[in-house]
């Protein structure tokens, strides 16, 4: 075998044209899995979002979650967190979670969470932490620091019945950690879930889904599958642009209605266009929220404010920086 390696690497013209023909086979394949997306989702509703405080008196922007749109199966709340970070000192004191996921997704400045039995963690600029909460968390979200802005979004996910007393976990990820892909001239997608030309998404998720950070320069095009059955929503932080031939601006979400594919561009504005791409399979059960406690039923809401004032929500045993199956 070493021989024949060696005969072959010296005949450069059977490797050009061996590389050639790969180049043309991927482009086919490529080209192929495109022709498949038949079906574009149209924009059914577009959500303005809404500025109210939360935390200690920290203002934010609501879109999923509000009057306007309660909720979006499997999705429960998308918050926006855009301020000088001096005015977000107070943050996020402590508070419980049970029987849905979090994750938040840091542009810009530090945010250190810490819960009740001493793990803590901080995500930086381009940073993400996914949650689960499960059968419960009580931790603090705290601004690291107050010098320059503190930009970032607050994703709520519930999960199937079925899941909601797992044991929590933290998945955290650094701007290093997550893949970027340039899929054509002008245009990155940062993956942090799901697949993009090809790319996985570092998030390990317990319900089908999506969650992307797409950035377009003036011009600039994108396409993404999010298969048919899907619920899912653009949520537009910078820039102007089009969505599924609508136009998109921030502080607004776009509803998908049902479809195969997305497409968006970047508008003539210097920033082009910025968005999250948020999608996933719907859990289609019932659900039950009271606060920071999610469930199927209002026995089981009841039973989530006793066990927290019992000091029975967060259970020391549970090391939430490992998997059910121990895996880190």
């Amino acid at each position: 075998m070493i021989g024949q390696v060696r005969k072959e690497t010296r005949r450069p013209a059977f490797s050009k044209t061996f590389l050639l023909l790969l180049v043309q086979l991927l482009t086919f394949q490529f080209n192929m899995a495109a022709s498949t997306l038949a079906n574009l989702r149209p924009i059914t509703k577009v959500v303005q979002g809404q500025k109210m405080k939360e935390g200690a008196g920290v203002t934010i922007c609501r879109t999923v979650g509000t009057s306007t749109l309660r909720n979006l199966d499997p999705y429960l709340m998308l918050d926006e967190l855009k301020l000088p970070a001096k005015a977000a000192f107070a943050g996020f004191p402590d508070h419980p979670h049970r029987g849905f996921e979090t994750c938040s997704i840091m542009l810009e400045g530090q945010i250190e969470h810490r819960d009740s039995q001493g793990n803590q963690g901080v995500i930086g600029p381009g940073g993400v932490q996914w949650m689960t909460a499960g059968r419960g968390i009580i931790h603090s979200e705290m601004p690291k620091g107050t010098d320059g802005m503190l930009w970032g979004f607050q994703l709520w996910i519930n999960l199937p019945k079925k899941d909601k007393m797992c044991k929590p976990r933290y998945q955290d990820y650094q701007r290093g950690d997550i893949p970027v892909v340039e899929s054509s001239p002008g245009a990155s997608v940062r993956v942090m879930a799901g697949s993009h030309g090809g790319v996985i998404g570092p998030i390990k998720m317990r319900n089908p889904g999506l969650l992307m950070d797409v950035r377009l320069a003036p011009g600039a095009n994108v396409t993404q599958e999010v298969p048919l059955g899907w619920n899912g929503f653009a949520y537009v932080y910078d820039g102007e642009g089009k969505i599924c031939g609508s136009v998109a601006q921030p502080e607004h979400a776009l509803i998908l209605g049902p479809g195969d594919h997305v497409t968006a561009t970047g508008g003539s504005g210097t920033n082009g266009l910025k968005f999250l791409l948020i999608a996933g399979k719907p859990i289609g059960e019932p659900i039950v929220q009271h606060g920071p406690f999610v469930m199927t039923t209002q026995e089981e809401i009841y039973q989530a404010f006793r066990d927290y004032q019992s000091g029975r929500l967060q259970d020391p045993a549970d090391n939430p920086w490992k998997g059910d199956d121990g895996e880190l």
